[in-house]
């Protein structure tokens, strides 16, 4: 049963789904109290970890080797964008 949940990819799917709700309470958050995060810096803290958790579930459910390594190459483009935003602060 576990076994299958990650095979599948719906352990990645369920990761996504909580990345997206983190996000979410994040700019509700924000909205409501004036504080916290921009969308920019809240993009930026995001992005990397959606683009690992694509290649988990393309490496999970046995896609090719150029979705993996696409996914890959997003992850380190977005932690790039992420690090020259805080070096900006």
């Amino acid at each position: 049963m576990m076994a299958d949940f990650f095979a599948s990819g719906r352990v990645a799917d369920l990761i996504l789904l909580v990345l997206a709700a983190e996000a979410l309470l994040l700019l509700a958050w924000r909205r409501r109290t004036g504080r916290g995060l921009s969308r920019l810096a809240l993009a930026g803290l995001v992005l990397p970890g959606v683009a690992l958790v694509l290649a988990l579930r393309a490496a999970l459910t046995g896609a090719g080797w150029p979705f993996v390594a696409m996914a890959l190459v997003a992850a380190f483009a977005a932690h790039l964008f992420d690090l020259a935003q805080r070096l900006r602060r």
